[in-house]
């Protein structure tokens, strides 16, 4: 079992950066991959990035790629998503996941565990 909760949501103006932190419970954070999703209101919930057990392995959805970076510090059963020069298409509340099958994942339903989300509101 593994609990996960999101913090480092908020509201900032266009161009401006965010650094979002889940923390996770239980002493196996390291056996799981991680992945980043967000849902805007009136949309589908879309992935955003996904870090590997090691940190070794990223990916990122194309709408974000080179704005954001996820990372992770094992010894902290943490995982980070840093973003930068934020735009206000990227309003949604960003949920992290905990995968544990092998190699990581753009696909939702692969994920065990979701954290309750946290807000985040860019505006023009």
């Amino acid at each position: 079992q593994l609990q996960l909760v999101e913090s480092g949501g908020g509201w900032v103006q266009a161009g401006g950066s965010l650094r979002l932190s889940c923390a996770a419970s239980g002493r196996t954070f390291s056996t799981y991959n991680m992945g980043w999703f967000r849902q805007a209101p009136g949309k589908e919930r879309e992935f955003v990035a996904a870090i590997s057990r090691n940190g070794g392995t990223t990916d990122y959805a194309d709408s974000v790629k080179g704005r954001f970076t996820i990372s992770r510090e094992n010894a902290k059963n943490t995982v980070y998503l840093q973003m930068n020069s934020l735009k206000p298409e990227d309003t949604a509340v960003y949920h992290c996941a905990a995968d544990r099958a092998l190699g990581t994942t753009r696909v939702a339903e692969r994920y065990d565990y979701w954290g309750q989300g946290t807000q985040v509101t860019v505006s023009s």
